[in-house]
């Protein structure tokens, strides 16, 4: 498509309301640390996230960008407590569709007795070959209502204005008209000059049907700017395979991952930008870490260090980090080796705090990095 805005022509700041836009659900997460969920107890910890919207939450609070969340919750403490938390890192949460619980027959309203209720999951850590588990409780939550005609569009990305705005394949695949917003998002989106990126992100706890998750996906896919996905979300939910075996090393996997992403690129040329973040698993605490990004227009790879051996303590939300990573850095101005880069270091950053999005600071990125080129330590400071 010729209107869909490249990487190299991100709208300026000045000229628009929001850094970055992001249609998708958020859930409150229930962490029982290191006990299993079935046994846990006590000492509990609560967050909120979901895989497009920690998009703008590390927009927001680690990049310093202005981000609004399109999501929809009911108005109860459970939805209140995921809006202040979006809100502490940031985020306008103006944009949230509120179901009331009044049963008063308006098109948001819903029932006091949880028949519409708030996404919840539990997500257990695991450790050594005890892999990590997550639970969802989303079937019946107000996200997967959401149609399209929910939002303004020609608002939100006309009026106010808006450079950049990210959607992704658990968004379009947890409802049954939830992937008919996103292309409607997408669409509307580039035809207002805003940069429309994407993380197919395939989860078959959502759909386990990976023809729809495609189908799906080969719509969307015209209006993306950026792509992100690695080989196995490439084959699950887009329908591109490719010839390498899981417990490959990073080098082979890459010249594998290549191959894929140029045949994206030809079919797609309206997508500027593809890549993802690679990762090696050792075992649950224990993983390798790199990234790579494909320049279409230049047909350039840029590659983040490989870090070897690298302990963890969540395995949630690297690929959101990531893709926030890329986009912090287009946002800010910098080249694509600089967005390979942060893409890289939020990725691994956030799995070493507990929750869905790191809630690091720039400068913190901008270390790693540092180490990571320099092939360093770690050093306390003090």
């Amino acid at each position: 498509m010729s209107n869909v805005v490249k990487y190299t022509n991100i709208k300026s700041k000045d000229s628009c309301r929001y850094d970055g836009v992001a249609l998708g659900e958020v859930m409150l997460r229930i962490d029982p640390r290191d006990i299993p969920t079935a046994r846990v107890r006590d000492s509990v910890r609560f967050s909120q996230g979901g895989g497009e919207t920690n998009v703008a939450c590390g927009l927001a609070y680690t990049f310093g960008l202005r981000t609004a969340a399109l999501t929809a919750l009911v108005a109860d403490p459970v939805g209140e407590n995921i809006r202040n938390q979006m809100r502490e890192m940031g985020v306008d949460t103006s944009h949230i569709i509120w179901w009331n619980t009044k049963n008063d027959g308006s098109k948001y309203s819903t029932d006091g007795k949880g028949s519409l209720h708030n996404g919840v999951n539990f997500t257990y850590n695991g450790a050594g070959v005890l892999p990590s588990d997550t639970t969802y409780y989303r079937a019946n939550s107000p996200a997967t209502r959401l149609q399209p005609g929910d939002f303004d569009w020609d608002t939100l990305f006309g009026n106010d204005g808006a450079r950049v705005f990210n959607t992704g394949g658990i968004m379009t695949l947890i409802g049954p008209k939830t992937a008919d917003l996103a292309i409607e998002a997408a669409r509307k989106a580039a035809e207002h000059g805003t940069f429309v990126a994407a993380d197919l992100n395939y989860r078959s706890k959502v759909e386990p049907n990976k023809n729809r998750a495609r189908e799906i996906n080969q719509k969307i896919a015209p209006y993306l700017g950026l792509l992100v996905g690695n080989d196995s979300d490439m084959d699950d939910a887009f329908g591109y395979a490719t010839d390498v075996d899981h417990s490959a090393p990073f080098d082979e996997w890459l010249d594998a991952y290549k191959e894929t992403v140029v045949r994206v690129a030809n079919d797609f040329p309206n997508m500027s930008l593809i890549g993802t973040q690679w990762r090696g698993a050792h075992n649950a605490d224990l993983i390798g870490w790199a990234a790579a990004l494909y320049d279409t227009a230049n047909k350039t790879w840029h590659v983040a260090p490989v870090r070897d051996n690298i302990p963890i303590r969540d395995r949630t939300g690297g690929g959101d980090s990531f893709a926030s990573g890329v986009l912090g850095a287009l946002l800010h101005g910098k080249d694509l080796d600089t967005a390979v880069n942060w893409g890289a270091a939020h990725g691994i950053l956030v799995q070493e705090t507990p929750g869905d999005v790191t809630m690091v600071t720039q400068p913190i990125i901008e270390a790693e990095v540092k180490r990571a080129l320099a092939g360093g330590g770690v050093k306390a400071t003090r």
